[in-house]
């Protein structure tokens, strides 16, 4: 039932709640501005006409105003153009709704005297708070309450009212609608920039990636350019002592088999990890990412000082937290990780990652990633566990047993 909530993102999650906001001010039009004629109607004798055609005057300009808002949002967030030609047409609607209340108001259709100033100053805000959608510059966001202000002050002078009604509805209209448009702006801002963090981390996540690619390949090609090129050499050489009948071709080639098993026995170090890997580097730079990502990280591993673990060990750990950290952060939406790596002087070395925030549903297909840390734990006699707990939590436990960690001591 929470789905639908927990498997959005941050930047969702603004996005959504900024629509409904959005989406209640149709409501609160209506509310609280179209039906101000008809109660103050059902308080007198005057018809029932007038009222209505004025509540369905309002309905219709909540709701133009509503679509007006809910295209803009997308166009703040990039998914479609800027909505001009709707943007004109409200500002159309709003002059021709507000010029037919002051109409109503000059021939006497409208007795109440509270009810032409709160229907102009609710067609003219909400229409307002919606232009300020469409626009980016907070310099051209300025002039929308300005110009509200002054074509209603205009209006109203040019249908026969006072001067100082006339500069009394100026006066309101332009501070409602700097509310208004202060709000839907900052609003519009606020959506635009979690967005765009939301794309930043995620640029981060694919550089994370990147990079280990470019730090594979660079070992691949330390391992196999100078390996390959002594194997030409040394095959080309024996393929000319072997045309001269020299007995020396054997001993070459059987130097090059000697460099073909060690580049062999290299790259499967490669590919399983274990060069150059520093369990302490690794922890820390997991605190660093995570961190630069706006998460909450901590990592507990003091209980581990008092116990050296074998290279093994600490490349195969090494590589469940590099693994877990880009999970981390591709998937899910979390704001607190737990990282903790307990080893005591006897018994099982065990590495805990856990962080909420987690989808209760993969939103891809499953990965490698998982299966292939598996299978270098497995060559430790170690197992990985994997899923979610609860509460949103998703837990990654890596435990490599005692048995295995002495055969390792004794045997560096």
């Amino acid at each position: 039932m929470t789905g639908w909530w927990k498997n959005r993102s941050s930047a969702g999650k603004v996005e959504l709640y900024t629509r409904g906001s959005f989406h209640l001010f149709v409501l609160l039009e209506v509310v609280s501005f179209g039906l101000m004629p008809v109660v103050a109607t059902a308080a007198g004798t005057s018809s029932v006409l007038v009222p209505l055609a004025l509540l369905l005057m309002v309905c219709g300009h909540a709701v133009l105003c509503g679509v007006l808002t809910s295209k803009a949002l997308h166009w703040v967030v990039d998914r479609r153009e800027r909505p001009t030609r709707l943007a004109v047409a409200t500002a159309v609607a709003t002059a021709v709704c507000t010029l037919a209340v002051f109409t109503l108001r000059a021939t006497g259709h409208i007795s109440e005297p509270t009810v032409a100033p709160t229907l102009v100053s609710g067609l003219t805000w909400f229409a307002s708070g919606s232009l300020v959608l469409c626009l980016r510059s907070v310099k051209r966001m300025r002039y929308v309450p300005l110009a509200a202000a002054v074509a209603t002050g205009l209006a109203s002078l040019a249908l026969g009212t006072p001067a100082a009604t006339a500069l009394g509805y100026c006066v309101g209209v332009l501070l409602g609608s700097l509310f208004f448009g202060a709000t839907c702006g900052f609003s519009a801002w606020l959506l635009r920039t979690v967005y765009e963090l939301d794309r930043s981390r995620e640029m981060e996540s694919r550089l994370a990636v990147a990079e280990e690619r470019l730090r594979f390949g660079r070992d691949l090609h330390d391992v196999m350019g100078r390996n390959l090129a002594v194997i030409a050499l040394k095959s080309e050489l024996a393929i000319q002592l072997a045309r001269r009948e020299r007995p020396e071709a054997v001993e070459q080639m059987i130097e090059v088999q000697r460099i073909a098993q060690e580049s062999q026995r290299e790259v499967r170090d490669v590919v399983r990890g274990y060069r150059e890997a520093d369990l302490s580097v690794e922890l820390e730079g997991a605190r660093g990412v995570l961190s630069a990502a706006g998460m909450d990280c901590r990592v507990d591993f003091r209980a581990v000082r008092g116990r050296e673990l074998p290279a093994e060990v600490q490349s195969a750990l090494g590589w469940v937290v590099r693994e877990a950290t880009t999970n981390i952060l591709r998937h899910g939406d979390a704001h607190r990780c737990l990282i903790r790596l307990t080893a005591a002087e006897t018994g099982s070395v065990t590495l805990v990652v856990e962080n909420d925030g987690a989808p209760e549903a993969p939103a891809g297909p499953p990965g490698s990633g998982l299966a292939g840390l598996r299978e270098r734990l497995a060559a430790l006699d170690g197992t990985l566990q994997a899923g979610l707990v609860g509460d949103g939590r998703f837990r990654l436990l890596a435990q490599i047993p005692d048995r295995r960690l002495q055969g390792l001591e004794v045997r560096a």
